[in-house]
């Protein structure tokens, strides 16, 4: 389920054909379910990416730091985009999906441990390919409790199959 970026009411998926992908050019796919954000998630992505810095996994001395409380890594927040993405939008006969990189991306605002983040998506592009489809995303995460986006993110994704 997903929840609309205006009133917060439940929607299904958007589920299409990789043929009908141009037709989501300029189009609002919604706001994604909510991830909650766990210290026991920050301190795995803290080891896997050998960013230990206190503000990130150390409470105790977090608490009196400029947030109060320990913070997501930025780039931990930016890994979301997978699985908040795949709530919006499910192409289903794509034979490949491709994650082709980013053009743009900001950590406006910090994410408290514990928060739950969420991304809202509109579709900036839908190019042809080679075999597919190239979409570029405009991608807008929002961490609950917090007045700015948490991170804004411009997303190229390919899909590859049966274009006719």
């Amino acid at each position: 389920m997903t929840t609309s970026p205006d009133n917060g009411t439940p929607t299904a998926t958007r589920r299409i054909r990789i043929a009908e992908l141009p037709s989501l050019t300029d189009q609002e796919l919604g706001t994604s379910k909510r991830i909650r954000i766990t210290q026991e998630q920050v301190n795995a992505f803290a080891d896997a990416t050998g960013d230990h810095q206190w503000i990130h996994v150390d409470p105790e001395r977090a608490k009196d730091g400029p947030f109060g409380t320990t913070i997501a890594h930025g780039y931990l927040t930016l890994s979301l985009t997978v699985p908040l993405f795949w709530d919006l939008l499910d192409v289903d006969d794509a034979a490949q999906i491709i994650n082709y990189g980013l053009n743009k991306v900001r950590f406006p605002a910090p994410v408290p441990v514990g928060s739950e983040v969420s991304a809202s998506a509109r579709v900036v592009a839908v190019d042809a390919v080679t075999g597919g489809w190239q979409l570029t995303v405009a991608l807008t995460f929002n961490a609950e409790g917090v007045d700015r986006p948490v991170c804004v993110a411009e997303m190229i994704m390919r899909y590859l199959g049966d274009v006719d």
